[in-house]
């Protein structure tokens, strides 16, 4: 009997390695109610195949407004921005431009992300009105090579079986305030 736990044990302790060997993109907090102010972090658990991450370019979804990034030491950061006109629900204004991409490159080889390091890269914004899935796509440059961070399923919002999923963010609809007067 003791045999057959280590061997679960020692099993189980493979699968984790493996799992974190082969980590995503991910939202740090992969939830956030509709029409309110959010921070994406990112998080990076790991390079390409072995190197040193350069570079991360995040695709902000549709919707997303006003995105901001959080500048990181040792990192330079690019925005572009969309010149089309899109409604802004809080103050009735209209935006003629809103951040499409953020762009965050090493500014040397030594602030490079190591492949045995994790670290977070973060913007903020305000979220649609509207309750569903927004996709944050990711490409992650490395010294050698790149991860695609892009894939998003046809229906649905599972990822299962997908070999490089975009990180999910699900917005949820604002829960209902009663008046008592």
């Amino acid at each position: 009997m003791t045999i057959s736990l280590s061997r679960m044990s020692l099993g189980l302790a493979f699968a984790a390695s493996l799992t974190f060997a082969h980590a995503h993109v991910v939202l740090t907090e992969p939830q956030a109610v509709a029409g309110s102010y959010y921070k994406a972090t990112l998080r990076v658990g790991h390079g390409c195949n072995g190197s040193a991450t350069t570079g991360l370019v995040v695709q902000v979804p549709a919707g997303f407004q006003g995105a901001k990034p959080q500048p990181k030491a040792g990192w330079t950061l690019a925005l572009r921005k969309s010149p089309l006109a899109q409604p802004y629900n809080s103050h009735g204004k209209t935006i003629t431009e809103d951040v499409v991409e953020l762009r965050w490159s090493a500014a040397s080889k030594d602030a490079a992300l190591p492949d045995a390091y994790f670290d977070e890269f973060a913007f903020m914004g305000r979220l649609p009105d509207q309750a569903g899935p927004l996709w944050v796509k990711v490409l992650q440059t490395c010294e050698n090579g790149q991860n695609d961070w892009s894939e998003v399923p046809a229906i649905g919002t599972s990822t299962r079986g997908m070999k490089w999923p975009a990180a999910l963010l699900d917005v949820t609809a604002p829960m209902a305030h009663e008046h008592q007067h």
